[in-house]
Parts: structure tokens; sequence; C-alpha cells
């Protein structure tokens, strides 16, 4: 009995690492909540991205 559906992917280091990307480079550019919300919005951008792939499969 085989299962063709693989594992999902999980997003959840991807965003912490956005998130932690953006803080750093909005503090280096004087506006860490700004880069926060980017990484924020990259992550879940990407997490999207993932999950609609994985949906299709």
């Amino acid at each position: 009995m085989s299962n063709d559906r693989k594992d999902p992917t999980g997003a959840g280091a991807i965003i912490a690492f956005l998130i932690l990307g953006g803080a750093i480079t909005g503090g280096l550019m004087g506006q860490p909540s700004i880069g926060l919300l980017a990484g924020v919005g990259a992550g879940v951008l990407i997490a999207l991205l993932l999950w609609l792939r994985d949906r299709r499969k």
C-alpha cells in the first residue's frame, strides 16, 4: 500500500528567519518595526506559496 502523497513542506522556520532578518535589516536602517513587518509579510507570502504548491500535489 503506497501512499502517493508526500509530506507537506513546513514553513515555520522560513517565517521565523525572515522576521528576524527583517527586524535586523530594519534596525540597521533605523526602522526596525517596518523591517519586522516586511519580514512577516515576506514570510507569510512564501508560506502561502509553499502551501499552494503542496496543495496541487
